[in-house]
């Protein structure tokens, strides 16, 4: 991202007052998610990795809003961890997020074929489409920690794919580097070049919507300090 050292120093100044309000526990990321990972180490984000093995297989015709879909997942995630992790005493926050494609009301996730990954930037291209992550946060408060805290919310980048010619979508779907990501396409990678515009968080995108994150976890452990 060209604006990464500006925005990582940005968010720095913004960590600093959360790791006041957290005195020293942990933060642990519900996600084996490389993306999300380099995101929050990015900007000195300090997390403990436990990634969920909450299988993600919910009903997406039981939501009537692509968010709620994501924000479940999310959810399905943290309390699959925070389970795990109950018995340990130094976790103050668990945070679990789900990212997806929206385009024309239908959910693109990972693909599992290169045809899949081909039909998804097929549809992407020469038009726009709405990325979506769901984030939950299940807090412990400090010192009486036995009752945990929920919080969620979502945030919404909208993208836009350029006029792509077939051969750069073929060639792009040959790289295999679509298949780990929703909606078949990396903005931090190769996948870039396929997009000509943004508008919204860039993270978002990524994995993880930063700006957002950093500000509702500010104001859930503040409001909910002892």
């Amino acid at each position: 991202h060209p604006f990464a050292p500006f925005l990582a120093f940005h968010h720095q100044k913004m960590l600093r007052p959360i790791l006041k309000l957290l005195e020293g526990r942990k933060i642990v990321l519900a996600s084996g998610s490389l993306r999300r990972k380099n995101i929050l180490e990015h900007v000195g984000f300090p997390i403990d990795i436990v990634p969920s093995t909450f299988e993600e297989n919910l009903d997406k015709s039981s939501y009537s809003a692509p968010w709620q879909y994501a924000v479940e997942t999310a959810r399905g995630k943290a309390n699959e961890v925070a389970e795990r992790l109950k018995a340990d005493p130094n976790w103050a926050v668990v945070i679990g997020a789900d990212t997806i494609v929206v385009k024309d009301n239908e959910i693109f996730e990972k693909p599992s074929s290169p045809q899949m990954a081909k039909e998804m930037l097929e549809k992407f291209n020469d038009s726009n489409h709405l990325v979506y992550t769901g984030v939950v946060f299940l807090l412990r408060p400090y010192p009486k920690g036995e009752t945990v805290i929920e919080h969620h919310f979502y945030d919404c980048t909208e993208v836009t794919f350029g006029k792509l010619p077939e051969e750069a979508i073929e060639y792009y779907v040959a790289s295999a580097e679509p298949f780990d990501k929703a909606g078949g396409y990396g903005i931090q990678d190769v996948g870039g070049t396929l997009i000509s515009s943004i508008h919204g968080d860039y993270y978002n995108v990524e994995g993880l919507p930063l700006h957002k994150m950093c500000m509702e976890l500010y104001i859930l452990l503040r409001k909910h300090k002892q």
